[in-house]
C-alpha cells in the first residue's frame, strides 16, 4: 500500500455509466465486472485487467505496472520494462540492436 493512499485517481461506478463505455457493465446484475484500467495522462488506455469475483486482485502488481508505465513515459519510450521488471532492476534500451537480441541483453535472473 502507498503511504497516505494512492497517488493516482481511482473511481467507483455505482451507476454503470463508465462500465458501459468500457464494456464491463453487467446489465442483468446491475454491476461492473471487476476491472482495472491504466490510462495515461493523454487518455490512452495502456493496460486492462478483468477478473471475475472468485479471484482477487494483487494491488502490488497494479502498482508495479504503474511504475513501469511511468518509467517508460519518463524516458519517452527510449527504455522499456521487460516481463517481471521491478523498480530498480535493469531496463531495455530501445533501438535496432535490440531486435532479435533481447535474450542476449536481458538477464532476468541477475
Amino acid at each position: 500500500m502507498v503511504k497516505g493512499g494512492f497517488p493516482f485517481p481511482m473511481l467507483s461506478d455505482a451507476g454503470g455509466k463508465i462500465g458501459t463505455i468500457y464494456g464491463v457493465y453487467d446489465e442483468a446484475g446491475g454491476v461492473d465486472i471487476r476491472g482495472r484500467f491504466i490510462i495515461d495522462p493523454d487518455g490512452v488506455v495502456q493496460a486492462v485487467e478483468m477478473l471475475t469475483p472468485p479471484v482477487g486482485r494483487k494491488v502490488s502488481e497494479s502498482i508495479r505496472q504503474l511504475q513501469a508505465f511511468q518509467h517508460v513515459r519518463a524516458t519517452k519510450g527510449a527504455e522499456v520494462c521487460p516481463a517481471g521488471w521491478e523498480p530498480g532492476k535493469p531496463v531495455l534500451k530501445v533501438g535496432p540492436d535490440l531486435a532479435g537480441n533481447v535474450w542476449k541483453v536481458w538477464k532476468p535472473d541477475e
